[in-house]
């Protein structure tokens, strides 16, 4: 949380003006808004009213308070929760919630099936793809970064699969709040996070099924007939890239088959910012030192 009150949307430019009543119409000029902040008190109080609500619940709060909200899914089992129960809200179309996929190019190809079947299963929604910058295939990738970037450099991975392509893409959308689907019941560092968060940079994350069970997720795919991804029903029930996912064993924990024999638990997108603004430094400053050995030689 950011030392000073974290900002939700910045709705325009000047501070404390607005009409005699102390209040702002919504006909007013935009330039006599001003900026609406999340406090601390303010976070907390909305997650103490938030916790007891059923995430559709949340999901219509987030529809009717949010401004530039975006789902970011890699399709799995709760992101598609999350889809189908948005798809029956009943919601007018200039407010449907855009998705956006990071294609690290590592996918398994039951992955990206699945994304096919969902645009065709949910075709009023927009989907956005955003891929590791200026390249197209895990050839480019292994071309431009070397082989096997995730055991050489897993932090540059991340990186350049994730974090940058991330970052990118709430720059280019504008985007401001997004849904994810991360839960309490998936351990590791998710074992404590609140329904509504708010990041260094003042993205607003929601996680609106915080409180369900992989078990409440399962039935809800079933119930609804959600497409889900192959690989769930072949003892996988975390799926992200094919090199460093494998199918659990019976009472390990849900994400145990990621990044398994290794201490990370995060792929990096909901990592601090601010662990990747070191990483870069230190990196820059390495290639600085490298320069300079090369001209002294």
């Amino acid at each position: 949380m950011p030392s000073r009150s974290s900002p939700l949307y910045d709705i325009g430019g000047v501070s404390g003006q607005g009409g005699e009543s102390g209040y702002v119409s919504d006909s007013g000029s935009e330039a006599s808004l001003p900026e609406l902040y999340f406090t601390k008190s303010h976070l907390h109080f909305l997650n103490r009213q938030l916790q007891n609500l059923e995430p559709q619940e949340i999901l219509q709060w987030c529809i009717t308070t949010l401004p530039s909200l975006f789902q970011t899914t890699a399709f799995g089992p709760t992101g598609l929760a999350t889809l189908d129960m948005l798809s029956k809200m009943k919601i007018p179309r200039p407010q449907m919630v855009d998705l956006i996929f990071f294609d690290t190019l590592h996918h398994f190809p039951e992955t990206l099936n699945l994304v096919d079947r969902i645009r065709k299963h949910y075709p009023l929604v927009n989907l956005h793809t955003y891929k590791p910058k200026d390249v197209e295939t895990a050839t480019e990738f292994s071309e431009k970064y070397g082989e096997r970037l995730w055991e050489t450099n897993d932090e540059l991975y991340d990186w350049a699969a994730k974090v940058e392509p991330a970052q990118r893409a709430y720059r280019e959308l504008h985007v401001r709040a997004v849904l994810t689907g991360r839960r309490r019941s998936q351990g590791g560092k998710r074992g404590e996070i609140a329904v509504i968060e708010v990041d260094e940079a003042g993205l607003v994350k929601v996680n609106p099924l915080a409180n369900w069970t992989f078990k409440q997720v399962q039935e809800y795919i079933k119930a609804n007939d959600v497409p889900h991804n192959e690989l769930l029903d072949r003892g996988y029930k975390s799926v992200g890239d094919w090199h460093s996912t494998q199918p659990i064993q019976e009472g390990e924990d849900e994400r145990a088959g990621r990044w398994k024999g290794q201490q990370k638990t995060e792929c990096g997108i909901h990592n601090p910012r601010s662990k990747f603004a070191q990483y870069l430094q230190s990196l820059k400053q390495k290639e600085a030192l490298q320069s300079d050995l090369q001209i002294s030689a």
